[in-house]
């Protein structure tokens, strides 16, 4: 009756987790499914601590539960009042990290309270249980280093370019396989060598994990981001089945396939496979546009006289990118979008969807000022409309709006969908400088014949920009 009850327990707890996310879905139910999601978490550890006797454990067991508490509270807190909006990407990355290493951890302890192997015969659970403890090491592992070095790229701790280096892939196949041979020792449980295999498990999967991210350029981060979301969701729920934990199995089937479902999405939107973002090396010889070198010069304007344009204008499209993040831009661009609305202009915000340097990075800034989610567009159903728009205003987005992706076959972006800021009658892009962006490729939109460039922070401009409209 305790074990049905327990089992009962934890299909509500990864119902109430499962609603959650659903209402992630939606900026305007996003908060409450965070809430919810977290009720659903509470409620599995604490049906945990029930189901494997830890609260009957004494005084010393709610020590280090309330520890742990503790000590996880304090660095969240921290974190979240330290971390600005535009280190999100960063500290999403370092989250992925921890949660692939604290499924490593589980994998670790479960397989140190495994009796002296070598004791044959050994159980069919025993041997399900080490296979899955290799899988988890290995996926948590590589999730781990992966996601340090994807944070060191994010942060500017090293350099956001691949880094290649000749037989990189062949000593990628050699470490592969020297996974699969551990994996294989460690499932014959053979007691001189389990041990040897295990720990060769781990070096190898964090490894591999350094050795998986290096050679991925900047641009590509947002891809990754996913996939390592993805991986640490995989992690977790083989860590579910190792200690036979259903939410855990639930859970992490769910953030494992939602992740996978994104990074596809995303490479979709790149039209590039996930091999190619995985291998290829984007950026890394890279130092222009990729078809030799732009004819014409960037054509500065004053805010002064971009204002009279914006007046008259009907029809704007905003395209935000990481520059609007670094500068976070996104409130007074709101109250931007009010006054031309005001003034009688339709406003929009189009939305590519690796904008940014993690999924979905554009629509929580936009969200965080309160901007209407029904006038965030997405790319594919703003384009036909980009020839009858009066004026873009691009926010520090560089990739995802030049028109190299569809113009020039030698640019390493070639056949990836953009936004088409291109064909709006005026386009204004708010940049610092004349520099490259973090992708490191020349802007075939900065020099055409209907932009303008506006230099400066892009916070400062749009603020000039809305004290010019209040008059």
């Amino acid at each position: 009756m305790r074990d049905i009850a327990i089992q009962i327990a934890y299909i509500v707890s990864a119902g109430i987790f499962i609603m959650g996310i659903k209402m992630l879905g939606s900026a305007t139910t996003a908060r409450r499914g965070n809430r919810l999601s977290a009720i659903g978490m509470l409620l599995a550890v604490i049906i945990t601590l029930f189901d494997q006797g830890i609260v009957s454990a004494g005084i010393q067991g709610y020590a280090w539960i309330a520890g742990g508490i503790a000590l996880g509270a304090l660095i969240g807190g921290i974190l979240a009042k330290r971390v600005q909006m535009t280190g999100m990407p960063e500290m999403v990355a370092l989250l992925n990290g921890f949660g692939g290493l604290a499924s490593l951890l589980v994998a670790w302890a479960e397989y140190a309270t495994l009796p002296v192997l070598g004791l044959l015969p050994v159980s069919g659970e025993m041997r399900f249980t080490l296979i899955v403890s290799a899988l988890t090491v290995i996926v948590g592992g590589i999730t781990f280093t992966g996601s340090l070095v994807a944070y060191l790229k994010l942060s500017g701790k090293m350099s956001g370019r691949p880094f290649l280096f000749a037989g990189q892939k062949a000593i990628n196949f050699v470490v592969m396989l020297v996974l699969v041979a551990a994996t294989v020792v460690l499932a014959l449980a053979l007691k001189d060598y389990s041990a040897t295999a295990f720990y060769t498990l781990i070096g190898g999967a964090f490894l591999l994990g350094v050795l998986g991210v290096i050679p991925i350029g900047g641009g590509d981060m947002p891809v990754v981001i996913s996939l390592l979301n993805s991986l640490s969701g995989v992690a977790a729920s083989f860590a579910g089945f190792i200690i036979g934990n259903t939410v855990l199995i639930v859970a992490g089937c769910l953030v494992g396939a939602s992740g996978l479902i994104l990074t596809v999405i995303m490479c979709k939107a790149m039209n590039r496979t996930l091999g190619n973002v995985l291998f290829g090396g984007f950026g890394a010889a890279s130092s222009g546009s990729g078809g030799g070198a732009e004819q014409g010069e960037m054509k500065a304007v004053s805010t002064e006289d971009a204002y009279y344009i914006l007046e008259a204008a009907r029809s704007v499209v905003v395209i935000p990118g990481y520059g609007m993040a670094v500068a976070q831009a996104q409130h007074v661009v709101k109250e931007l979008g009010e006054l031309l609305e005001n003034n009688g202009a339709e406003i929009r915000y189009a939305i590519h969807p690796v904008a940014g340097r993690m999924p979905g990075h554009m629509n929580v800034l936009l969200a965080e000022a309160d901007v209407p989610y029904e006038q965030l567009v997405e790319m594919d159903n703003i384009n036909p409309i980009m020839p009858t728009v009066d004026v873009a205003i691009v926010i520090g987005a560089n990739d995802v709006v030049n028109p190299a992706a569809a113009t020039d076959p030698s640019s390493p972006i070639y056949g990836m969908p953009i936004i088409n800021a291109h064909e709006a009658k005026t386009v204004f892009a708010l940049k610092r400088g004349k520099g490259t962006g973090f992708s490191g490729l020349e802007n075939k939109l900065f020099f055409m014949p209907n932009t303008r460039m506006i230099y400066g922070d892009a916070k400062a401009t749009v603020a000039d920009l809305v004290s010019q409209m209040k008059g």
